[in-house]
Formats: structure tokens, C-alpha cells, sequence
């Protein structure tokens, strides 16, 4: 029988098989032996164990069309990354990093402001001036009020979408308006396992009906909220490739391999000198540049 990981925890991976049929599945020990670990969003084959009581064994995964690391998750069409404008304030550091570890999975990326209603103009267009100049797609949403939540969601249909962000930006509301079941299943199965429900702690998928025909399936991924990440296989030799923004003006540059820091003749610092190259992101790109630098191991 095949299906699709909608969550994991604790060792067990519960698959959809269409329709409301969920089965308790644990994975194969071939997994383990080869060092392969299911991941929500996997396509499996399972063998049925209990027909009645809906258990059985994940057999086989089958190819996936990417992964991510964080969140970890599988088959992904696009990343809605959500913050807040206010309350918390963005974390540009974390934002960006983000968006480097999207663009190097080449997914792309929606980003999706909440708290519209209780944020100035102001701090809205210096959000947008920072990320949608650079190519990105800004969307403000108010989750409290309903505000640019039909835009969003024309960017859901037919994908399916991780959103992932910092805790205490709205996830869960922003879900919860989106799939009204979705805190009645969780709390279902929290009851199954016997578990709390607070705040998201695993990755979940699910399917949004509102949003789907039967040409157009729409799943989202809610993913643990986190506060900082950690760059991997990134070097600050590839660093300016992922601030797209720098690639008009890199021509500019006296030195071949730039790193737009210290070098004379700069033609990023001289985009940035005349606004055509938002002072948060470079600031943001000079610190993202000073912490893989003191990370790269010393030559013994």
C-alpha cells in the first residue's frame, strides 16, 4: 500500500493513504542500517500489520524530489518563510539565512510578514524595500483581521508550501485559519499517543481542502518554530551568490572574487553608497560574512 508521511514523532511515522485513512507505522530496521531516516512529506510503500487498528511497517521510500535539513522535511514545491513585523521584531540574521539555505536548495520563497495591523507604514516599506528589490515576493498579512490572507493563499493552490519561521509569529493562527480541522486532528492524536498539544514541536503536513480540486492538491507543512540557524556547505567565497542583488554591480568590482568588505573599487559598496542596494541586507550579508569566516578551521 502506498501513502504520505503527514508527522513524525517519536519513532512512529503516521501515512496518509488517502482520504481520513492515517496508519501508525514504525520504519523498517533497513533504514537504520543504511542510515536513511523518514521524513514528513516522504512518498512509502507500507505493509499492513492491523487493518482494524490502522499499524503497519514503512517498507520502502520512494524517491523524493528534495529534502530540506531545517525543517526537515521532503517533496516541497515552495518555502512560505513567515515573520512578524512587530512584536517580535525580525531577525534579519535569521532571515537571511533562511533564505540562503532556500535558494541553495533552489525552492522558492514567498516572504510572508504577519501583524499588518498593529505595524506602521513605515516599517512596512523598509521590509519591502529590503526584500522584494532583490527579487523576492513580500506579502503583509494580518492572521488577527484576515488582511492579505486571499493573496497568500493564491500562492498556496496547488503547491505544497513549508512554512517555517521564528516562534511567536503566528504559524499556528495562520494554519488554523487556513485548515480549521487542523487543531482538531492534533489534538486527536495527541490523545493517541498521549501528549501534550502546545506549541508545534515536530514537522506535520496537511492536506487543505479549501484550496484543492481534483487537478490541484494543496498540502502545507507546519514545522517547529526555531530562533537561529546554522549555515552549512556554505563558504564565504560562495556567500555573495546568495544575495542575488550583488550580481548587477559585481562587474564593477576591481578585484575578480570580491567579497564586497574591504576592497577598494567596490562596485557593491558603491551600489550600496547610492541606495540602489538595501543598507539592511549588506549589513546583514557583512555579519552572515564575519561568522563563517571565524568558523573556517585553522591550518595547523
Amino acid at each position: 500500500m502506498q501513502g504520505k508521511i503527514v508527522k513524525g514523532i517519536a519513532g512512529f511515522y503516521y501515512v496518509n493513504v488517502g482520504g481520513d485513512k492515517v496508519y501508525e507505522c514504525k520504519a523498517k530496521g533497513i533504514f537504520r542500517k543504511d542510515n536513511v531516516k523518514p521524513l514528513v512529506g516522504d512518498d512509502v510503500e507500507i505493509e499492513v500489520i492491523d487493518d482494524g487498528d490502522f499499524t503497519g511497517n514503512i517498507t520502502q521510500i520512494l524517491p523524493r524530489k528534495n529534502q530540506l535539513i531545517r525543517p526537515p522535511v521532503a517533496n516541497v514545491d515552495q518555502a512560505v518563510v513567515l515573520f512578524a513585523i512587530v512584536k517580535p521584531d525580525p531577525n534579519y540574521n535569521v532571515l537571511d539565512k533562511f533564505l540562503i539555505q532556500m535558494r541553495k536548495n533552489n525552492l522558492p520563497v514567498v516572504i510572508c510578514f504577519n501583524k499588518q495591523d498593529i505595524a506602521s507604514p513605515q516599517e512596512q516599506q523598509e521590509l519591502m524595500d529590503a526584500y522584494e528589490k532583490c527579487g523576492y515576493e513580500v506579502i503583509f498579512i494580518s492572521v488577527h483581521e484576515g488582511n492579505g490572507i486571499d493573496r497568500l493563499c493564491e500562492k498556496l493552490r496547488g503547491k505544497t508550501s513549508v512554512v517555517a519561521g521564528p516562534s511567536g509569529v503566528g504559524k499556528s493562527s495562520l494554519l488554523n485559519r487556513l485548515h480549521p480541522d487542523a487543531e482538531m486532528e492534533t489534538g486527536e492524536l495527541s490523545k493517541k499517543i498521549h501528549r501534550g498539544k502546545n506549541t508545534t514541536r515536530h514537522s506535520e503536513l496537511f492536506y487543505i481542502s479549501s484550496l484543492s480540486s481534483e487537478d490541484e492538491k494543496t498540502f502545507i507543512f507546519d514545522t517547529p518554530g526555531f530562533t537561529s540557524l546554522t549555515l552549512k556547505d556554505v563558504t564565504i567565497d560562495d556567500l555573495p551568490t546568495f544575495y542575488p542583488e550583488f550580481e548587477p554591480f559585481e562587474p564593477s568590482c576591481r578585484f575578480g572574487g570580491c567579497s564586497h568588505i574591504a576592497e577598494p573599487d567596490c562596485g557593491v559598496k558603491n551600489a550600496l553608497s547610492e541606495g540602489k542596494i538595501s543598507k539592511v541586507r549588506y549589513d546583514n550579508y557583512k555579519i552572515i560574512y564575519n561568522e563563517l569566516k571565524n568558523a573556517r578551521p585553522a591550518w595547523k
